[in-house]
């Protein structure tokens, strides 16, 4: 089975006034393309920014990281930039979704930084909203929908330039948990029926349980290799 994260001896630090914090020590992880893994760990322990290096949000200090078959740690700053537009979706706790744009115009939002035509834009985001069960709220702005549906196109617009790797940060942590579980329960799908590859942090056991693997963080480091979910 291919890999679609492989982190070797990650090291990453950050710099507050004089001192110099060393967040994550040495990681070892490796995660299967397909897979649903959910990182978990208590405050500070270094789990978003190991969400964020495997984004490409963030550089390793020390270590080798390669993501969907690049390494991460060698890429330019540009090069990672457009690596980012093409393989990785993001998905976060607040939708950050534009309020003067309807549901299409902020899944379309992405793709306005790829090379392709306005018809092929149209298709890809009525592609994307028909995924997440959206396809009639494609003209109603994020004030006309439910936090449920706001994450919906959070995740369609995610999912509109075709990524291996969905990186969601405390993607359910504002909604109630019936909301929650049909947010999951559509994580799932995507990993086992598209093949998306889909790393999560949360702070809930209940959440966790949808994936098909936890990782737990703590003090930056893994504190066992991921045990598969019941």
């Amino acid at each position: 089975m291919t890999n679609a994260v492989s982190m070797t001896d990650v090291v990453k630090r950050y710099r507050r006034g004089g001192e110099t914090i060393e967040v994550l020590h040495g990681l070892n992880l490796a995660i299967a393309e397909g897979e649903f893994v959910a990182i978990m760990g208590p405050s500070g322990s270094g789990k978003t920014t190991l969400l964020n290096l495997i984004g490409g949000l963030d550089r390793a200090d020390e270590g080798s990281l390669e993501v969907c078959g690049e390494r991460l740690d060698r890429l330019p700053g540009g090069a990672l930039t457009r690596w980012r537009a093409h393989n990785v979706g993001f998905v976060f706790q607040f939708y950050n979704l534009m309020p003067v744009l309807n549901a299409a115009r902020n899944v379309e939002l992405p793709l306005l930084l790829l090379p392709l035509s306005r018809a092929d834009r149209k298709k890809r985001v009525a592609a994307a909203l028909e995924i997440v069960g959206l396809s009639d709220r494609a003209r109603h702005k994020p004030n006309e929908l439910s936090g449920g549906q706001q994450q919906r196109v959070a995740i369609a617009r995610a999912l509109v330039a075709d990524p291996a790797i969905l990186v969601c940060d405390e993607p359910t942590g504002d909604l109630d948990r019936q909301t929650a579980a049909e947010i999951l329960e559509l994580l799932q799908v995507l990993s086992r029926k598209q093949g998306k590859t889909v790393v999560m942090v949360t702070h809930d056991p209940k959440a966790a349980e949808f994936a098909s693997r936890q990782l737990h963080v703590d003090k930056g480091r893994l504190t066992d290799n991921g045990q598969a979910a019941a």
